[in-house]
């Protein structure tokens, strides 16, 4: 469950009692009192959004680990980026040249990448501020191999079921499974025990899965917008990345495949993103489909 334990002080010395903390607390857990911020509330998010606007340095909230803000590759500048700064161009040209990898040189992703990686993902936005992800860092192929043959186990299965009329004369999904994906399937693993292509995880070298914890309000996309965060700083640097559905929906039917990829009971999982040296020499940023776009007001 998340925790919502005060651990906000108030060093009232240094307090100029500007109320900037008050403002922004989402939670009500710090008044003004006499002039100067008080900690008053029973609750918090431990969002540090006091610590970030206080202009003296009065507000602290013990809750946040400094250590999570620490990377093996780089030094985290502390100094708060401005709006309307950090470069609109460069992130957008990011955006688009990050791509889907299924090309992996066989070389492994460093650990202290990895671990860079998840710190990278946390700095994500969260429901509530709950911060409930749970991180499983597969690090050697062999973690990855293991997983691919139970799941691929599991897609074995689930197209043995697919091929009976009956079943799917009794299930809508096994229907729609049978019409778009069973076919695709079956190629695909008979090619991966024939040695031919690795149609899961493509060869990648490395993995990363995210799910949550118990009690979180919106699990799904915060580890989405986890996800996006490693995707995007992966390819700063140097690797390419891919996202994994396939895996992520066997393990959420098959307790194995749940466990192989690191996950306790009660957790449940959301993402799946292997990462690897690439081994594909893009050269151009591609285009993106017609998007549906509505404004208010004009939509008749």
């Amino acid at each position: 469950m998340m925790n919502t334990n005060v651990t906000t002080t108030i060093d009232r010395d240094l307090c100029i009692g500007c109320g900037a903390c008050v403002k922004v607390c989402p939670q009500d857990t710090i008044t003004l009192i006499d002039g100067r911020a008080t900690v008053t509330g029973r609750r918090s998010l431990n969002c540090g959004h006091c610590e970030a606007i206080c202009p003296t340095g009065a507000a602290r909230v013990a809750g946040l680990d400094p250590a999570m803000q620490q990377f093996h590759g780089f030094k985290l500048d502390r100094e708060w980026l401005k709006y309307g700064s950090g470069g609109t161009a460069d992130l957008a040209r990011l955006m688009a040249s990050r791509r889907s990898t299924r090309n992996y040189r066989d070389k492994p992703v460093p650990i202290e990448t990895l671990q860079d990686l998840v710190r990278i993902g946390c700095l994500a936005p969260s429901g509530t501020n709950c911060q409930l992800w749970t991180w499983s860092i597969l690090p050697a192929r062999e973690h990855l191999v293991e997983v691919g043959r139970l799941t691929l186990e599991f897609f074995e299965k689930l197209n043995r079921m697919a091929a009976n009329p009956v079943l799917r004369l009794f299930s809508g999904q096994l229907r729609e499974y049978h019409r778009e994906y069973a076919a695709q399937v079956a190629l695909g693993i008979a090619e991966f025990r024939a040695g031919k292509r690795d149609m899961l995880f493509h060869g990648a070298p490395a993995a990363i899965a995210i799910g949550s914890k118990r009690g979180a309000s919106c699990p799904a996309e915060d580890a989405l917008l986890a996800s996006q965060n490693i995707l995007l700083a992966a390819h700063t640097m140097g690797f390419g990345t891919c996202l994994i559905g396939m895996a992520v929906e066997a393990a959420r039917h098959d307790p194995r495949i749940h466990k192989a990829l690191g996950f306790k009971e009660g957790e449940r999982i959301y993402s799946v993103i292997v990462v690897g040296e690439p081994d594909e020499p893009w050269r151009h940023i591609a285009g993106r489909m017609t998007a549906d776009i509505r404004t208010a007001g004009n939509i008749g």
